[in-house]
């Protein structure tokens, strides 16, 4: 998959963005995303946590990548010929900051109808999934939405947003 501006109307809260990380499939609004890019050469940061993997250079600007599939507890993202940078734009502060996100591989838009969204499993356990905005079926399979405003910490957050300045 090569570069992609997607122009979509930010209004359709229903289209998802579906990627994989491991054997998992995962989902993203499409209007938090704001392109997919190849891989590319990422810049390590001194001191920063495993799954911030570093910036990129972005049309000038700098942009922190995570390896979302480690931030998530899924072990690293080895890269691949299909491993792609999805951008997102999340708030820090009441401030939009663009991020990467680092994907096994990015496989479509799809609509999921709100009817076949489900919350996150409530499991018994504390485990912390505010991250997940619900589980939405697609045919006989179910995808993880995330919601990417809530898969840093504050702190995290922070170190992202140091990064980009």
């Amino acid at each position: 998959m090569h570069a992609q501006e997607l122009a979509v109307k930010t209004d359709e809260t229903n289209q998802y963005l579906t990627f994989t990380l491991g054997e998992e499939d995962f989902a993203l609004e499409i209007g938090k995303i704001r392109e997919v890019l190849d891989y590319t050469t990422i810049t390590k940061v001194p001191r920063m946590p495993e799954f911030l993997r570093g910036v990129i250079n972005l049309r000038g600007n700098v942009v922190p990548v995570i390896d979302l599939k480690q931030k998530l507890g899924m072990g690293a993202i080895e890269q691949s010929v299909d491993t792609c940078i999805v951008i997102v734009e999340i708030m820090i502060d009441d401030e939009m900051t663009q991020m990467g996100a680092l994907a096994d591989s990015v496989k479509e838009v799809t609509e999921i109808d709100p009817s076949d969204i489900s919350p996150p499993p409530k499991l018994g356990i504390k485990v912390n999934n505010e991250f997940i905005r619900g589980m939405g079926r697609q045919e006989d399979k179910f995808l993880i939405i995330l919601n990417i405003d809530k898969v840093l910490t504050t702190a995290e957050l922070d170190m992202v947003q140091k990064t980009n300045a």
